[in-house]
Formats: structure tokens, C-alpha cells, sequence
């Protein structure tokens, strides 16, 4: 007889402590709320700095608006990212996108319209970043694997000088071959009238060095909002048309950039970051690679290796708050943004 399935805990850390004594031992203030653009309601957090033991809130020098990778969702493992860009003195703002996590749509990684799908996003960000109290910090993009798309989305369609900077952790940028559903499939699909939209398509063939350390790996797959199944065929044919759109549009780039990406990352083909690299009119970018790191570099690496990532990121961050925002931080509630 074989043992039940273990169910998944209630928080990433476990079932105990509760959310709040969590957070508040972490210096953060966390928020949880529902944003509803045209495009359908999404779930939004937010973490704000604290100070430990104290909880009083302490001045921050920019805000964060970070966006999660295919299939899973601002939760779990996710939100440490977004935890530690707090403690180095930032608002952070991140949202599940639609069909993914506790957003509205299909809740199986579909992505019937990948502007939909950015533009539900970027109107929550916006109405963050105008609020009065943050009109006069800088604001930073934050996108990994395809978040890493969807941010680029973000940044292309939003009004000019929004954003001080973008930087991007192994994004989908440029949709390998085997990946790309053949026109042979998407013409008889079409001949369904939309009806094979939500079927599972390959790949799964694909897939392989997402994940390093097996601990992370068990924490990763407890998340019982991430979803695990095959791409959808809509999915994957939103996916190939919008990276096609974001390459056509790399001369278009031009706010400060970080890309980064491990060498032995099985998913991303590093010719897209090249590319970017390359055509992007930013005066200031940079492409760094780490070796035989795999593609999900905060996440599913090592404790140490996932540091690494950390401490190179806050370094460019903070650097590109000293080079372009105006030498303002401040106090700010979160509260004031909900009001």
C-alpha cells in the first residue's frame, strides 16, 4: 500500500509562524490585495522595509515592480527575491499575471493574449508608480525567464522616462526552434476555431537544468499554485509571436540595463541576450553570465551561489540610484498607496 501524498505546507517556511510574525522577522511589511485592470483582476503584494524588531518603517531610496516566471506565481520561493530587495531599501510591488497564481484567467500557465497578459501588469505598476509618494524616486523592472518578456512588454508600452532601469534574470527573449509550435500545427489548430487554444502542446523535452539544488527543488514543487503540466497551444504561440515582437523592437531600449544568465541554463537561448546587448540603444547595459549556474539563478541555485546573484544585483541597483535618481529617499507607508 503505498503512503499518502504529504500535503503542501501553508507558507513557503512551513505552517508555522503566521504570515505577519514571518514577515516582521524579516524587517518587512508585506500587503496583500486584488488590483482590477480592463483586463481582469489580478492578486498584487507588496514588502516594504522595517525596522527589525522595531516595525517602524524607514526611508527607501526607489521602488521594485518584479514580475514571475511561466506557471508560477508571486508566492513561495518568488517573493524572497522580492524580500531582499526590500531589506536593501526598496518598495517592492509584484503581481501574478493573469492565469497564472490567484489572478483571473485559466489557472494552468494560459496565455491566450500575451499583451493582455503585460498590460494587466503594467496598469497596476503604473498606478503604483504615479502614486504621489513615489513620483520623484527611481522605479526599477524586474522580470525573470518569461517575466523577463513580459517586463520588456512593460517597458516598451509604457510612456517614456517611467522607468530608471530594467534588469532582466534569464529571460525568455528569443524562442528556440523546437520550441515554436510548427505551422503545420497552427493551421490545423486554427481549422478548430480557437477550440485546441487551451490544449497542452509540447515541449517538455526541453525543460531540463531549471533547477540545481535538490532542497530548493522540493520547496519549489510544494507550491500548490504552481502549475506543472504542458504548455497550452495558445501559450506557446503567444510566446514565439512576442518574442518576435520584442527582438523588432531591441533598438527601441534605451534605460539603463542588467541581464544576467548561467551558463548551463537549459530553457533560454543566450543568442536573445546577446542580441539585446547588442541593438539596445541604452548608453548604459550590462550582460553579465555565471558559469554553470542553470536558469533559475535566484531560486533554484545553492545558498551561495543564489548570494552571488543577490550581492550583484544590489550593487548595480544601488549604483544606478546614485547615478540617475536625485539623492532623495524617504519615509513612505505602504498604507499610503491603498488609501
Amino acid at each position: 500500500m503505498s503512503s499518502p501524498v504529504p500535503s503542501s505546507p501553508r507558507f513557503f517556511w512551513g505552517d508555522q509562524p503566521e504570515a505577519a510574525e514571518y514577515y516582521a522577522s524579516q524587517g518587512i511589511k508585506h500587503h496583500e490585495s486584488f488590483y482590477q485592470p480592463p483586463e481582469g483582476r489580478i492578486f498584487t503584494q507588496s514588502f516594504h522595509p522595517i525596522e527589525p524588531g522595531m516595525g517602524e518603517d524607514v526611508p527607501i531610496k526607489g521602488v521594485v515592480f518584479m514580475t514571475h516566471d511561466y506557471g508560477s506565481d508571486t508566492g513561495w520561493l518568488f517573493q524572497l527575491t522580492a524580500m531582499n530587495f526590500a531589506t536593501w531599501g526598496y518598495a517592492v510591488y509584484c503581481a501574478d499575471l493573469l492565469g497564472h497564481g490567484r489572478s483571473d484567467g485559466l489557472p494552468a500557465g494560459y496565455i491566450g493574449d500575451f499583451e493582455t497578459v503585460a498590460c494587466a501588469s503594467m496598469s497596476f505598476f503604473i498606478w503604483v508608480r504615479k502614486a504621489p509618494v513615489y513620483a520623484d524616486l527611481p522605479a526599477f523592472l524586474f522580470g525573470e525567464s518569461m517575466g523577463g518578456a513580459v517586463t520588456m512588454t512593460i517597458y516598451l508600452y509604457s510612456p517614456p522616462d517611467t522607468w530608471t532601469g530594467v534588469i532582466l534574470s534569464a529571460p525568455l527573449l528569443f524562442m528556440p526552434e523546437d520550441w515554436k509550435p510548427s505551422k503545420l500545427n497552427l493551421f490545423l489548430f486554427s481549422l478548430l476555431c480557437g477550440n485546441a487554444d487551451t490544449w497542452q502542446a509540447k515541449p517538455d523535452n526541453k525543460v531540463q537544468n531549471l533547477f540545481r539544488d535538490p532542497d530548493r527543488v522540493r520547496i519549489i514543487l510544494a507550491n500548490p499554485r504552481r502549475y506543472t503540466g504542458k504548455p497550452r497551444v495558445g501559450t506557446m504561440r503567444e510566446l514565439a509571436r512576442m518574442c518576435e515582437y520584442v527582438q523588432g523592437s531591441f533598438t527601441n531600449v534605451t534605460v539603463p540595463l542588467l541581464m544576467v544568465y548561467g551558463t548551463a541554463d537549459g530553457i533560454i537561448a543566450p543568442e536573445g541576450l546577446k542580441m539585446l546587448y547588442e541593438k539596445a540603444r541604452s548608453r548604459d547595459k550590462c550582460l553579465c553570465h555565471y558559469l554553470d549556474f542553470y536558469h533559475s539563478l535566484i531560486q533554484g541555485e545553492s545558498e551561495h551561489n543564489r548570494n552571488k546573484i543577490l550581492e550583484d544585483m544590489m550593487e548595480w541597483i544601488d549604483e544606478r540610484v546614485e547615478m540617475y535618481g536625485c539623492g532623495i529617499t524617504k519615509t513612505v507607508k505602504a498604507e499610503e498607496v491603498w488609501e
